[in-house]
């Protein structure tokens, strides 16, 4: 998963992130390392948040864009 990449792009720590998504700098830790996988719901905060596809975010695609 491509979310440290981008959090990191965005100029984000873990923990503003975290406060964002109203979950705990420590889960986003763990998303970044694989050492756990976000559920659906989360994907689509994650996606919506940096305004790129579920499909970028997982490393599906190399295009950020948001198809509509």
């Amino acid at each position: 998963m491509r979310l440290k990449e981008i959090r990191k792009s965005r100029g984000l720590s873990q923990l503003k992130l975290a406060i964002d998504l109203n979950t705990t700098q420590n889960t986003i830790s763990r998303y970044e390392t694989g050492e756990r996988e976000p559920g659906i719901t989360e994907l689509i905060k994650i996606a919506d948040y940096f305004n790129v596809s579920i499909d970028y975010l997982l490393e599906r695609t190399n295009n950020p864009n948001v198809q509509k």
